[in-house]
């Protein structure tokens, strides 16, 4: 059974940093592409960052970057984002999720078949 748990979310004000972290268990970590995304209210889904399988290449929506930074240690089945200078329109429900799919495909979150339950990121001004 695949899983995915996320932790690290909480309030924060703008400028401050925050560390997600996602643990995984169930597949062969290494053979998947891991990326975070994020969903604000009212809004769909989008893609955060990606870190391609098995960690040489980083991804990264352009309105993060800079400021954050995803990483993963294949021996602890573990991938993080630290998030610095936020900002309130980064708040959002974020998501851990992994994916065998092509590396063309690494920023929908549609090829993704398994998520996390998310955590909460709430900036404030």
């Amino acid at each position: 059974q695949v899983q995915l748990v996320e932790s690290g979310g909480g309030p924060v004000q703008a400028g401050d940093s925050l560390r997600l972290s996602c643990a995984v268990s169930g597949l062969t970590f290494s053979n998947y592409h891991m990326a975070w995304f994020r969903q604000a209210p009212g809004k769909e889904r989008e893609f955060v960052a990606a870190s391609k399988r098995p960690g040489s290449s980083e991804y990264y929506t352009d309105s993060v970057k800079g400021r954050f930074t995803i990483s993963r240690d294949n021996a602890k089945k573990m991938v993080y984002l630290q998030m610095n200078s936020l900002k309130p329109e980064d708040t959002a429900v974020y998501y851990c999720a992994s994916s065998a799919a092509a590396l063309s495909a690494i920023r929908q979150s549609e090829m993704y078949p398994y998520w996390g339950q998310g955590t909460q990121v709430t900036v404030s001004s």
